[in-house]
């Protein structure tokens, strides 16, 4: 039996960002709806190193299983972040159809839903759009946001990679902040160093936060994520002063994991106080309320976004001069 292989160049021909887009739209539609399933991912830790993570999923007659590694210290050695393997199934009769490059379907998946919710959580009229971090997933958004229309401003820590960002379409912010104080913001960092600190959030902005994907990580202070249980008459907000809402890929995913996952462990909020984007992408709900509000996406990375991705290479597999191995 014949499997395909997908490097990471054929992803990308395989899957345009526009595709990416929608795919991943219909997947966390699909799982809202239960239609597309999915058990929390597993993590084999070696902090501070690094972590292994295995994501398995089912949907739209596919299966697949997600061998994946974070390392955030492997640039400086001369090697990727996150390397790995994607497994794709046929659900019915549990044949090998493909295997797949982990980091770049990661890549396309995280700019996804990186912009997904940008675009369903911003307010209207925004003017300003900025990544922050330009490592591949970064590059990944930025190629996203170009895709449909939009020049965003980037920064990094690294000179190279933020020139080398530039050259997809995007422009050098001065500072990190201002990128930062943009209308919306992409951040796509390792997590190790907070970048909104306490308070520094700014009325009507939206941030889709893509780097605290795991333990210890955190890119925004927990004191903002408490912001979002204050309501009008508690005594601790004023009329005037903008809600914080929250929104997150899969809360209990989130909840253990995620971003908002120091935030519910000590009790600063709990599940009421966090919708899931899907929810609001399937009509049940809603996502800002006004335009003064500040939103935030915490993304953990779903193994249903990487499902719809797979899918969606997969189906171009006879258009593409594959290699492929015999099992």
């Amino acid at each position: 039996m014949s499997v395909a292989v997908f490097g990471a160049a054929d992803v990308g021909r395989a899957v345009s960002p526009q595709e990416a887009y929608a795919a991943v739209r219909d997947a966390f539609v699909g799982y809202e709806r239960g239609e597309w399933t999915m058990p929390p991912k597993v993590y084999v830790t070696n902090y501070p190193a690094g972590d292994f993570r295995a994501m398995p999923a089912i949907g739209g007659g596919h299966a697949l299983l997600k061998w994946v590694t974070s390392f955030p210290g492997n640039p400086a050695r001369g090697l990727p972040t996150v390397t790995g393997l994607v497994l794709l199934s046929d659900a019915d009769d549990g044949r090998l159809l493909a295997v797949l490059d982990a980091a770049a379907v990661t890549a396309l998946r995280t700019a996804a839903a990186a912009v997904l919710a940008a675009d369903t959580l911003c307010r209207p009229g925004v003017s300003s759009y900025a990544v922050v971090g330009a490592g591949v997933n970064g590059a990944q958004t930025v190629r996203m946001l170009v895709a449909r229309g939009i020049e965003p401003f980037v920064w990094d820590v690294d000179e190279n990679r933020r020139q080398a960002v530039e050259r997809l379409g995007a422009r050098l912010a001065a500072s990190a902040e201002e990128a930062l104080s943009c209308d919306v913001v992409v951040t796509v960092t390792p997590g190790a160093e907070v970048l909104y600190a306490a308070g520094s959030l700014e009325q009507g902005q939206h941030v889709s936060l893509m780097g605290a994907d795991g333990p210890g990580k955190a890119e925004v202070a927990i004191e903002e994520l408490r912001r979002a249980r204050l309501s009008d008459d508690d005594g601790e907000r004023s009329s005037l002063e903008p809600r914080v809402r929250l929104f997150v890929d899969d809360w209990e995913q989130a909840s253990h994991g995620g971003e908002i996952a120091r935030a519910v462990e000590s009790g600063a909020i709990t599940k009421e106080h966090v919708t899931e984007l899907g929810a609001v992408l399937a009509g049940q709900t809603e996502g800002r309320h006004s335009a003064n509000d500040i939103t935030l996406f915490d993304s953990t990375g779903l193994a249903i976004q990487d499902l719809a991705i797979t899918k969606a290479a997969f189906a171009k597999a006879a258009e593409l001069d594959l290699a492929t191995i015999d099992i």
